[in-house]
């Protein structure tokens, strides 16, 4: 498995032929891409109430971080530029690499669209993480296995999710919207947010 991690890595790894403009692409996934997440979710709360959506998606985001951190910590597996293969064009720190956090938090809110949202969303937003997943492999931080082991990470945080949503979650939901409407009774009276 190591080696075919390895060959797998050199193949999709950038070298000193690659486009600026790929590189540009990339750099922007790796880096810039994940901000999505908590712009979306603000969204759904606010203005489009998709209330029940938005929470599943936090926990899950909540038990995908706890999940990585553990996996981390037990299986501490180094990165490719601590080995001195291929390429690295982002700068990290030397940190575990499986899973990948940036990996399981995208591929996390992707699976939270795609079994509880709008099924377009879900579908562009596995689209948008498997594009950070690439970038982070492509720029030498990551190993493809870390991304594989994230997209394991982010399935079983919400299948864990739904679990739990099925025993609390209504009761949940109907004790998060009655703060939120206590909180933010003056914006909801002006309009400026969703009921």
């Amino acid at each position: 498995m190591e080696n075919f991690n390895y060959q797998l890595f050199m193949i999709m790894n950038v070298t000193p032929d690659s486009p600026l403009w790929v590189i540009e692409l990339a750099m922007f996934l790796a880096k810039q891409a994940i901000n999505i997440i908590p712009v979306v979710l603000l969204i759904a709360w606010l203005w489009v109430p998709r209330r029940e959506l938005v929470i599943k998606t936090l926990l899950a985001l909540v038990f995908g971080v706890i999940l990585a951190k553990t996996l981390g910590t037990i299986f501490p597996h180094v990165r490719p530029f601590i080995q001195g293969a291929g390429y690295q064009l982002l700068g990290h720190a030397n940190t575990p690499s499986f899973p990948s956090n940036h990996g399981t938090g995208a591929f996390t809110f992707a699976l939270a669209f795609l079994l509880w949202g709008p099924l377009s969303l879900g579908m562009f937003f596995m689209a948008w993480a498997l594009g950070i997943a690439w970038s982070r492999v492509y720029l030498g931080v990551h190993w493809p296995m870390d991304m594989a082991g994230a997209f394991m990470v982010a399935l079983i945080s919400c299948f864990l999710t739904q679990w739990i949503w099925s025993l609390w979650g209504r009761s949940f939901l109907a004790n998060s919207e009655k703060i939120y409407h206590r909180v933010f009774i003056l914006p909801i009276k002006k309009s400026w947010v969703k009921y």
